[in-house]
């Protein structure tokens, strides 16, 4: 394989791992590569990133390596993410929130165990829309960080507390819960907040 074919595959290794990245020792063994070519391809891809015309980078983060942006377009990401209805939350970030407003304070973790995927991405969009923040730490190997709702959320959903949400007993008990748990949810407050004008 050339080198450019493990540069492509490594960009789509990284950017599927998400914020939580892949140790070095891990992306060596997934693209089968020894020490040495790996840290030439490793060393060109650096370079190649350098560039101005490239909008992302690859961070070393104690071993592990992420795909991020630069920071030098942090404004423009702030921009993005102050625009208010620039865009609509998928049913992923849907599921998320409904799920961290009935069960706060949650870990990322149980959201992960509740919805049977990966929450990394729906959880970050909602800490960037101020929908959800962290509430402390889950006294747990690892000391995990508890998410919960915030007063956006209120104000979004024209709530004055939590304790309005509808509640949970309405719901059937068994499979498709946290799926329940959304409908309802977004059932009582039908407009989303997010939608475009």
């Amino acid at each position: 394989m050339e080198l450019e074919d493990y540069k492509a595959i490594t960009e789509g290794l990284l950017f599927a791992a998400g914020e939580e990245g892949i140790t070095k020792k891990k992306l060596t063994n997934l693209l089968e590569l020894d020490t040495k070519t790996f840290k030439s391809l490793m060393e060109e891809m650096m370079k190649d990133y350098q560039s101005k015309n490239r909008g992302l980078t690859i961070m070393d983060s104690q071993g592990t390596l992420h795909l991020t942006t630069k920071p030098e377009h942090a404004s423009y990401y702030k921009r993005l993410l102050d625009s208010p209805g620039s865009t609509r939350l998928s049913q992923a970030a849907l599921e998320t929130l409904a799920i961290i407003a009935y069960q706060q304070p949650i870990t990322r973790i149980e959201v992960d165990d509740l919805r049977g995927v990966k929450s990394d991405r729906a959880i970050q969009t909602l800490v960037n829309r101020s929908l959800i923040e962290e509430k402390g730490r889950k006294d747990a190997i690892g000391r995990p960080i508890l998410y919960g709702t915030t007063k956006d959320f209120l104000i979004y959903f024209g709530l004055t507390s939590i304790e309005e949400l509808p509640p949970l007993s309405e719901l059937k008990q068994g499979e498709g819960e946290e799926d329940g748990e959304a409908d309802l949810f977004f059932e009582k407050f039908n407009e989303d907040p997010f939608a475009d004008d």
